[in-house]
């Protein structure tokens, strides 16, 4: 067993053929491709796709090709077929069970998030330690004791959990989760967790988001400093 953030090795192509950087764009030209359709955009460029997205067309026309020769020369693309052949890529068509465990600010943040069911992920289960939470409603679910998990990983057939617990008890429910059968974990938990080969974890933390952020700041503090005087 290792400590795993992410599956694969950047750069290479896991089994599917797809290098793992292109899989971690495919939900962003899904994105895209869900606010085309929803402005009524029938059919767009590769370039228009591209600055929707963010990114440089060259680059989206060659993560496309590993999915297949979907746009039209001269037309572009379909808005609605390829937001489908991306999103049966992913694997979001099929209505996936998730689990949220850790019902804090956070995991209740996430419970009452309405951006799950509409990209294919169905919210089964809540789940906390804290007997004060037991049977408190969030949304249409009621959270369920910690010690259900097993239960409801079985009843529910569930594919993904998301872990918002402190970081001292998100190994233990991580164990948990892979004894029970569950291989793709979302940990918002801040630590890293060790999982055997096999288990994808996706960690998820806000506050290197925030210090990342916090450097971009600071780089351009001091470029607008040489703009306006030289350096300090």
């Amino acid at each position: 067993m290792s400590p795993r953030a992410t599956p694969g090795t950047p750069g290479q192509a896991p089994s599917g053929g797809i290098p793992e950087a292109t899989v971690a764009r495919l939900p962003v030209y899904l994105r895209a491709l869900v606010g085309l359709s929803d402005r009524g955009i029938r059919t767009c460029s590769s370039e228009d796709l591209a600055a929707a997205a963010g990114v440089n067309s060259s680059k989206l026309r060659k993560d496309l090709s590993y999915l297949g020769s979907y746009g039209t020369r001269g037309v572009g693309y379909d808005v609605e077929y390829l937001r489908y052949q991306i999103a049966r890529e992913i694997g979001v068509t099929q209505d996936l069970a998730v689990v949220i465990i850790g019902i804090g600010n956070l995991g209740h943040a996430l419970a009452d998030y309405a951006g799950f069911s509409s990209r294919g992920f169905r919210v089964v289960a809540l789940l906390d330690n804290d007997p004060a939470r037991l049977g408190e409603q969030v949304g249409a679910l009621a959270i369920r004791a910690l010690e259900d998990l097993e239960c409801v990983v079985a009843e529910e057939r569930v594919a993904i959990a998301v872990l918002a617990t402190p970081a001292a008890a998100a190994q233990d429910v991580c164990d948990r989760l892979v004894a029970a059968g569950v291989t793709s974990i979302l940990n918002f938990a801040p630590t890293l967790l060790t999982v055997p080969d096999g288990v994808d974890v996706r960690k998820v933390d806000l506050s290197i988001e925030l210090q990342i952020l916090a450097y971009h700041e600071q780089r351009k503090a001091a470029g607008a400093d040489c703009v306006g005087g030289g350096r300090r």
